[in-house]
């Protein structure tokens, strides 16, 4: 399959900003994640002679599946059926949007949709609906949505980009950071509930019979401090979990001797890490100041002192109340 390699790999190792000036240049939209845009300009400049609508991806034979993943830069391998349904939601969906935890948010019109396109049974209940779509992506799991890290770190190997690496070396780089700051920082450090913890403990250490699940399970029990490394990042980015957060996160792992190194270890642990951060409220962007905590923030005045006060005397009374009806 012939494309542009040259191009294919400046997709690959492009950052957020940059996506945006190619998607803008280009008269495409330049709205949604990294990750959206990136699959965006691939499935435009780099691969515009193909039909990728959902009756031109079940044309398409297992092999060409194969190798059309493969230039996204995601899991390739899988039944034709798993292929066609990878490939449709990492066209059509944003990941870190789509997940099992948001299906009880959505309604039932959308979910027969969504059954519909991944090839599902239509008949059911919402629950049921809900309940197979969750099916596909944990069956999926990070297979689409993300590319492979070492493209996003390395690019292409045989392609030669010193062109590239002389315009950065001339021209650093600047992130742009967009700040929300809330009236009352968060405390990321506030642990999760412990059930969610549990849930999260289960997750990472499920068995779907690759790779090694004594490292999984090894890693789930120390899932409280997994927890904690994350709040101690989200307060130091001002609540942002992103690409850049996620291999800071690995690269602490590695430094605390944590046995990270397998590519399914490291995939699991990093979705594990998704999940606790999106509960701990974290967004694509940083939305308040950096290193921000509740200890930060502004005092509580005179008004909200008074009110604070009345709301302790309700609840004292009430607690009268019912110890005389015990």
């Amino acid at each position: 399959m012939s494309v542009d390699r040259v191009l294919l790999d400046q997709l690959y190792r492009a950052r957020l900003m940059e996506l945006r000036e190619r998607a803008e240049s280009a008269g495409f939209r330049k709205n949604g994640s990294v990750e959206v845009l990136r699959a965006r300009l691939i499935r435009n400049q780099v691969m515009g002679d193909y039909d990728f609508s959902w009756d031109g991806i079940q044309a398409m034979s297992h092999l060409e599946l194969g190798d059309i993943l493969k230039i996204f830069g995601i899991k390739s391998s899988g039944s034709h059926k798993e292929r066609r349904q990878r490939l449709w939601l990492h066209l059509n969906y944003d990941s870190r949007r789509l997940t099992v935890e948001n299906l009880a948010e959505m309604e039932r019109d959308k979910l027969h949709s969504l059954c519909q396109k991944l090839e599902l049974q239509l008949t059911g209940t919402r629950t049921v609906l809900m309940g197979r779509v969750a099916g596909v992506l944990a069956s999926q799991g990070r297979g689409w949505g993300q590319i492979k890290r070492s493209l996003r770190r390395n690019g292409l190997p045989d392609v030669q980009t010193s062109s590239v690496q002389t315009n950065e070396e001339t021209e650093p780089k600047e992130e742009v950071i967009m700040i929300e700051v809330p009236e009352n920082p968060i405390d990321f450090l506030q642990p999760l509930p412990q059930h969610q913890m549990e849930d999260a403990a289960d997750l990472l250490s499920k068995s779907d019979g690759k790779g090694n699940n004594s490292t999984l399970q090894s890693l789930a029990g120390m899932i409280r401090d997994i927890e904690r490394m994350i709040g101690t990042i989200l307060n130091s980015h001002g609540g942002r979990w992103s690409q850049q957060e996620e291999e800071l996160f690995l690269r602490i792992a590695v430094r605390r001797g944590w046995p990270v190194e397998d590519e399914m270890t490291s995939t699991r642990l990093l979705l594990v890490a998704s999940r606790i951060a999106e509960a701990k409220g974290s967004r694509d962007v940083a939305f308040q100041e950096l290193g921000a905590t509740p200890v930060s923030a502004p005092k509580a005045g005179a008004e909200d002192s008074d009110a604070i006060a009345r709301i302790r005397a309700k609840m004292t009374e009430a607690e009268r109340i019912i110890a005389g009806l015990r």
